[in-house]
């Protein structure tokens, strides 16, 4: 059972969006930017240099998706999780495309990505 709300669930899935990974590295916040995939209270991405070393040390992490009209901010949702790296690469490669599509990439572009799962504790949304 998700623990996001289903309103903010829709929002996630609606279109593809840029979200904001937040990592720790050295007792400090690190945040960049990720496509994303959101299916059944899982968040699937595909990373690779300091985010993936940095969920490696610390899988505490947040995700942060804004919809926004020139500026204007029309929706926005927060998620505080837990990150698994999936070191499979048929995993990854599933992933990689599912996400791609989502985007609009070419199916395998940015292969040199691994697989990291977000199983999301907590959720919070506000539309505007």
């Amino acid at each position: 059972m998700s623990t996001v709300p289903s309103e903010a669930e829709r929002l996630l899935e609606s279109e593809p969006l840029m979200a904001h990974l937040g990592t720790c590295v050295d007792g400090r916040p690190h945040v960049a930017p990720v496509w994303y995939r959101y299916a059944d209270g899982i968040v699937e991405i595909v990373t690779t240099g300091r985010k993936l070393a940095n969920v490696r040390r610390n899988p505490r992490v947040s995700l942060s998706v804004q919809k926004d009209d020139a500026g204007r901010a029309r929706w926005m949702v927060s998620l505080l999780g837990t990150a698994t790296v999936i070191d499979a690469e048929a995993e990854t490669a599933a992933a990689r495309r599912r996400i791609n599509d989502k985007y609009g990439a070419e199916p395998d572009a940015y292969d040199e990505n691994t697989l990291v799962r977000i199983e999301i504790g907590s959720a919070t949304y506000q539309t505007y």
